[in-house]
């Protein structure tokens, strides 16, 4: 598999696991609370990683710490809670497609503050999905009038966080392991988790023998072994062979992927966001074409 291959073939593989993500989230939220689900996610991650590739992280310096700190607070610690706080508000399916502002973010923030060059087709391709985007939520709004759509800056906050990352560790950790930059992140991270999750009545209320509480940490476990420690690894991966604004470009990919679980899971689908969708997929395109 050459470069080329390699980039989209990682870019796909993100976009089916990150979009069943929002979906497992859900159902992790209907035996937890958002900030249990946001602590616990970290703390099952964290034990998959620290039992699997500890020795990673000798590949990472000293003076890369600071900036280990920084991607696991913008791209893990924050978002996490923020993300599953929204979803009790607004379907599944929606918090995605807010999620796709994310190459937007990525791009502004890598040329302003990052010193990162873009082409204007990039632009172009960004502002396209962008549009879709925008459709995506506007009738998303009028099919759950009855939503809390105010949550939405959740997730444009987190969305921020993910570019801060995506920038982050293109330009100060280009050279450490993608393996070792999450396995790093996460173990900063652990201690932080358990303190939080020791603040909620997790432990005072763990039963075994609840079958809704186990079905949810099923999920859980599922959600944060696959869908942030192995594909975190990948998308770190992503940004060194590739650039930031590739690799968040699979944030207009993933609503895709999201929509059809929701739909599956009762959540209302119109012929309109197939369309946005497609719009979305046409700004991608635009984005890594010739790439």
């Amino acid at each position: 598999m050459n470069p080329q291959q390699q980039k989209w073939f990682y870019l796909l593989v993100l976009a089916l696991v990150w979009g069943s993500s929002f979906i497992l989230m859900k159902k992790a939220l209907i035996g937890l609370t958002p900030i249990q689900v946001g602590a616990l996610r970290m703390i099952f991650t964290a034990i998959f990683l620290l039992s699997v590739a500890f020795p990673s992280l000798k590949k990472i310096q000293k003076e890369h710490y600071r900036y280990v700190v920084f991607t696991a607070l913008a791209g893990t610690f924050i978002p996490g809670f923020l993300f599953a706080f929204a979803i009790t508000n607004i379907d599944s399916s929606i918090v995605s497609i807010l999620n796709s502002l994310t190459p937007f973010y990525t791009l502004i923030l890598g040329a302003s503050i990052f010193g990162f060059t873009f082409k204007r087709k990039q632009l172009f391709g960004i502002l396209i999905g962008l549009v879709g985007t925008l459709i995506l939520i506007l009738k998303g709004a009028s099919l759950n009038p009855n939503q809390n759509y105010w949550f939405a800056f959740l997730i444009i906050i987190g969305s921020v966080g993910y570019a801060l990352n995506a920038n982050m560790i293109k330009k100060y950790l280009s050279d450490v392991p993608a393996l070792s930059i999450v396995t790093g992140n996460f173990l900063l991270l652990l201690v932080p988790a358990i303190i939080v999750l020791g603040c909620t009545d997790f432990f005072a209320t763990l039963d075994v023998k609840n079958e809704v509480l186990m079905e949810s940490l099923g999920y859980l476990a599922i959600l944060s072994i696959v869908g942030t420690g192995i594909a975190k690894t990948i998308y770190n991966k992503l940004v060194h062979i590739s650039d930031p604004v590739f690799s968040s470009s699979v944030a207009y990919l993933i609503p895709l992927v999201a929509i059809f679980w929701g739909f599956l899971d009762g959540e209302k689908l119109s012929g309109i966001q197939i369309f946005a969708g497609a719009i979305i997929l046409f700004g991608v395109y635009l984005v890594n074409k010739n790439r």
